[in-house]
């Protein structure tokens, strides 16, 4: 059985984390001071500042480029009104026609 050893992580300065943003590798800096973590740690906290640095750039992605289910949901209502299910229901009980079948 393998016993997993506390050891102080290596700095932001390691090739495994010179692709993490600034503030993810002041993050990761700041933990790897505070805390002695298992190498499995380590591997954890790079993730989870991969993880920060990704809905970072998601965030930024939906300030500069819009929402795309915004886009999703004009096509739809669009596409709704060509088929002509936009019309009022009348008042009998049998179902709608569409226009497009009239």
């Amino acid at each position: 059985m393998a016993i997993a050893t506390k050891t102080k992580a290596p700095k932001a300065d390691d090739a495994t984390t010179k692709h993490l943003s600034e503030s993810a590798l002041e993050f990761y800096n700041r933990v790897v001071e505070d805390f002695e973590l298992d190498q499995h740690h380590v591997r954890l906290l790079i993730k989870a500042c991969e993880a920060f640095d990704r809905a970072e750039q998601a965030r930024k992605a939906i300030l500069k480029f819009g929402l795309r289910e915004r886009d999703s949901r004009i096509g739809f209502a669009r596409l709704v009104r060509e088929i002509g299910l936009d019309v009022t229901p009348p008042n009998e009980s049998r179902p709608n026609s569409l226009r497009a079948n009239r």
